[in-house]
Order: C-alpha cells, then structure tokens, then sequence
C-alpha cells in the first residue's frame, strides 16, 4: 500500500528543461522507475518524453542529500523552532555543517516557492 505522507508519482514532472513537457503535472510522462539511496528508500521517476531519470528529491531541499528524510525534517524542525546551528547539531546528531548545507538550501528553496506563488497571485489587491 502507498504511503499517504509521500506524493503519487503523477504529482511530480520533468525537471529537464529542455523536455517537451518540462513543468507540466499530471501529462502521464513520468512514471516510477525504482529505489536509489542507502535503503532504497528514494524514488527515481522516469520522464517518457525525454527520456532522462531523477530523483523524487530533484528540486527540493533534500536533492542531493544523504541524510535520511526524518533526520533532515528534524534538523529543520529544530531550526524552525530557533535552535542555533550549534544546538541543532547537538540535539539531532549531525554535523554543524550538515545543518548550515540543510538551512542554505532549503532557504533557497523558500526563496523559490515565495516568488512562484507571488508570481500568480492575483495582483488587484
């Protein structure tokens, strides 16, 4: 049984910017194609169109990290709260320069979020 936490393959699109179908949802070109990481634990999705593979953490926070998913939404937990670097390396057991890695990126990953959702809000307010 899937796991209701975890987003249907449908949901993602092609992050190739190059593909015909880059950033459309839900075209039915991408597909689940396997497990990668430590305990295969992370879905690869397949982009028909293009034909090119990624990772379902392409485009988020997490791309290219190795910490499992829980750890790393602990150390943002932590630092959400307004634990320091050091605490939330303390508490959480990863290195302070995990933590700082984890923060830039997911800062930058809130920066994009914020400019896409202003850019289609409605502008009459």
């Amino acid at each position: 049984m899937a796991d209701p936490t975890r987003p249907r393959i449908e949901d993602f699109f092609c992050h190739n910017s190059a593909c015909a179908d880059h950033g459309r949802r839900g075209q039915g070109n991408v597909y689940f194609r396997g497990f990668s990481g430590r305990n295969k634990s992370i879905r690869m999705v397949y982009c028909r169109t293009c034909r090119r593979s990624y990772s379902e953490r392409k485009g988020t926070a997490l791309e290219r990290s190795q910490l499992p998913t829980d750890k790393a939404v602990s150390v943002l937990d932590h630092l959400r709260e307004g634990c320091g670097i050091r605490a939330t390396s303390r508490l959480t057991g990863v290195s302070r320069e995990t933590v700082s890695r984890l923060l830039a990126q997911a800062g930058d990953q809130a920066k994009n979020l914020h400019d896409e959702l202003v850019a289609f809000s409605p502008s009459d307010v």
